[in-house]
């Protein structure tokens, strides 16, 4: 039955990343935190696990959506070359910073700031088109930011850089594709930091190697990686406002759940 439910939340994931730009961690880590309970992980390394699993599964799932959304044309390469360094340092201080904090305040963080995102985003409180993208050093300070707060919650960074982009007059599907690839790109070295970070953790359960879950790990990717093709695809069937409001729902819901709500 863990099984199942692994595959289930990969395949979830997988569309959303594909179809959304998302990681996917707006599924898996809600998934992870509240199933890791019945598997008798201790909770003081429950959220950390949750989260560095999260940024393990956004890589093999991220490369699907990209590359998917890359044949189609749709990655700005130019704009993901600027944002790559930002991306990079913000993936490594976000995952130093989780470490340092208790698996709780992660739980709520997390909840409280993927339920602000959607709630602007479905009454789209910032609108998109008020200014152009920034320069060089303004992409680099963003992407940072973008970078660091995505890998503290092991979301992939699509909550931030989807509305960033498009608020940056970027077209939404093109904003989409470049954030999975800007996904890519964090899930690869926030992974490796949680790896890092969680290596000498006396409390990890067996089957963890630092902050990631392996299990856990490979039940999800095999069925995001299927699944994220798909979700390319209808990104580019569906119209932009209804890609809009499931982003916000699927946020929203997430966030209402780990606040206990």
């Amino acid at each position: 039955m863990i099984l199942l439910a692994y595959l289930a939340v990969g395949a979830l994931a997988g569309l959303i990343a594909g179809m959304l730009g998302l990681g996917g961690g707006v599924v898996i880590v809600p998934a992870l935190a509240l199933a890791f309970p019945l598997l008798g992980i201790p909770a003081d390394v429950l959220m950390h696990l949750a989260i560095g699993t999260s940024l393990a599964v956004i890589v093999p799932t991220s490369m699907s959506s990209s590359y998917a959304h890359y044949r189609r044309g749709a990655v700005d390469a130019p704009l993901l070359r600027l944002m790559l360094p930002g991306l990079l340092t913000g993936a490594v201080l976000g995952g130093l910073l989780a470490d340092t904090l208790p698996s709780d305040l992660l739980k709520r963080v997390f909840g409280a700031f993927v339920l602000a995102v959607s709630i602007q985003i479905f009454f789209n409180a910032t609108a998109p088109g008020r200014r152009p993208l920034p320069r060089a050093a303004g992409l680099m300070v963003t992407s940072t930011v973008i970078g660091t707060a995505s890998t503290l919650l092991g979301i992939g960074g699509g909550s931030l850089t989807v509305p960033f982009l498009t608020y940056c007059q970027v077209d939404m599907r093109r904003a989409v594709a470049t954030s999975s690839a800007c996904g890519l790109v964090l899930g690869v070295a926030g992974a490796a930091t949680f790896l890092w970070a969680g290596r000498d953790h006396p409390g990890l359960p067996p089957g963890a190697w630092g902050y990631v879950y392996w299990p856990a790990f490979i039940g999800i990717a095999v069925a995001s990686v299927a699944t994220a093709p798909l979700g390319a695809r209808l990104a580019h069937s569906l119209p932009v406002i209804l890609l809009k409001r499931v982003f916000a729902v699927l946020l929203a819901s997430a966030g209402i759940r780990l606040l206990g709500f």
